[in-house]
This record gives structure tokens, C-alpha cells and sequence, in this order.
């Protein structure tokens, strides 16, 4: 029925998923005192969820740090710039809108060819 029924030590059910997700919410809370969700575990969860949840579940040696595949860890780093770039530029509009344009404005400019 599920995708997720082929990979081994995976929670088959919601109840077992929400329950993954709570343990993971509660360390967090624990490690950090805050209330509230980090905004780290917001804006990489999908990251640090799978780093924290094999961890737990094994502690990696310094064989299978070494072992990574270099070209996905590469390309998962992009992406992650990415969205911590399109953040950047969300909350540079938001301080000064008119600024921001006149900047994106000038690029454009910049960019045509010269005739």
C-alpha cells in the first residue's frame, strides 16, 4: 500500500511517525530550552530529522562520515543555499521595498546589451 513498507526500520504507521516526530520535538526542546520549534529545525528539517534520527538509532563512525557520497551532499548544500538566499532577499524587500526595487532595477539594466 505504502512506498515506505519496502524500506527495513522504517514506522509503518501515522502513530508511529507522529510519535518519531514528537521524540525528535522533545530532544530538541530539551537541548535547546526553548519552547518553540529552532528555526534551524524549520529551515533544514528535513536534514537535521534524518540526522538526528540515525543517530539515535546508531551512533556513525568516522568510516561512514568518510564514506558519503560527495556529489549528493554537494548538490543537498546548493539547495539548502538556495533557500537560505531566497530568505535573504524575502527580508531585504520587506525592510525597504523601494530600495530593494531600485537595486533589482539597476541589475536589469546592467544586464542588456549595449546597443
Amino acid at each position: 500500500m505504502f512506498h515506505t513498507y519496502a524500506v527495513p526500520d522504517l514506522p509503518r504507521t501515522n502513530n508511529d511517525l507522529e510519535q518519531l516526530f514528537g521524540s525528535q520535538r522533545y530532544q530538541e526542546r530539551r537541548a535547546t530550552g526553548r519552547k518553540t520549534a529552532a528555526l534551524g529545525a524549520v529551515r533544514r528539517g528535513s536534514v537535521r530529522l534524518l540526522a538526528t534520527t540515525a543517530t539515535r538509532m546508531q551512533a556513525p563512525a568516522a568510516r561512514d562520515l568518510g564514506a558519503a557520497n560527495r556529489e549528493h551532499w554537494t548538490s543537498l548544500r546548493q539547495r539548502l543555499e538556495r533557500c537560505r538566499r531566497a530568505r535573504t532577499l524575502r527580508t531585504r524587500f520587506r525592510h525597504d521595498p523601494a530600495a530593494y526595487l531600485a537595486a533589482l532595477e539597476k541589475q536589469a539594466c546592467q544586464l542588456a546589451l549595449p546597443s
